[in-house]
């Protein structure tokens, strides 16, 4: 490990921004805020949005600025990337922006019933030769069935092409509300899809420098469906 991570990862440690569990408090039981996250955290009564993979923290950062009567949290096990987005916030007094570092798989040790009113998920790793590890997967949205809004909305970008369809077959094959589907989003004058433009993730802006096409889908999930796989791609 570099040095460089090393005294990021020693900084993290300080800011009352970023949420670090150990492994024994969240395997197979649930974190001390899990449905306290507003009154133990925020100290408000705010609605709670989730940047999946956030990476660098772009959305959560960015959206906490537009949305102060929202808390936002990022969510990611990298934490050399995301101590960018907990500094920025820091630096910049954004007091409805947090960061937890965690895997996803334990997703639902974090959040209680109705808890959560948006999800995003940005550029996550396509998984190609997995369908069940993508961040869109029937098990996925099956643990965020436990902790959203009923008909919460869940927002998706990437750049796969591979990945971009298997959302659309999830949804087609689960009959679900479909609000956004474009498969190039940069080359759209939409005021509706103004803010999926102008907030642009470190790695979307390196897919546009390779003349990559911005993917975005956005939906609604019901609480209470059952959900299935689509047919093998």
């Amino acid at each position: 490990m570099t040095k460089n991570k090393l005294q990021r990862f020693a900084e993290m440690k300080t800011f009352p921004n970023v949420i670090e569990p150990e492994f024994r408090e969240v395997f197979n039981r649930d974190y001390r805020f899990k449905g306290k996250w507003n009154e133990a955290f925020f100290k408000n009564d705010h609605p709670i949005v989730l940047e999946l993979g956030c990476g660098k923290g772009e959305y959560t950062v960015n959206l906490a600025r537009r949305y102060p009567d929202h808390n936002f949290i990022g969510v990611d096990i990298k934490g050399a990337r995301m101590w960018r987005g907990a500094k920025t916030a820091m630096e910049e007094g954004i007091h409805n922006a947090a960061f937890l570092r965690t895997r996803i798989d334990f997703i639902t040790s974090f959040f209680a019933e109705d808890e959560v009113k948006v999800i995003w998920v940005t550029f996550p790793d396509p998984q190609p030769k997995k369908a069940r590890k993508r961040l869109v997967s029937t098990k996925f949205l099956t643990y965020y069935q436990h902790f959203i809004r009923d008909d919460a909305t869940i927002h998706l970008k990437t750049d796969n092409p591979n990945l971009y369809l298997y959302a659309l077959a999830i949804i087609r094959e689960n009959n679900l509300d479909l609000l956004h589907a474009e498969d190039d989003v940069h080359s759209l004058n939409d005021n509706h899809l103004e803010e999926i433009r102008k907030i642009r993730t470190f790695y979307e802006e390196q897919f546009l420098e390779e003349n990559k096409k911005i993917k975005y889908v956005a939906f609604r999930l019901k609480k209470n469906q059952n959900l299935q796989e689509p047919p093998d791609e």
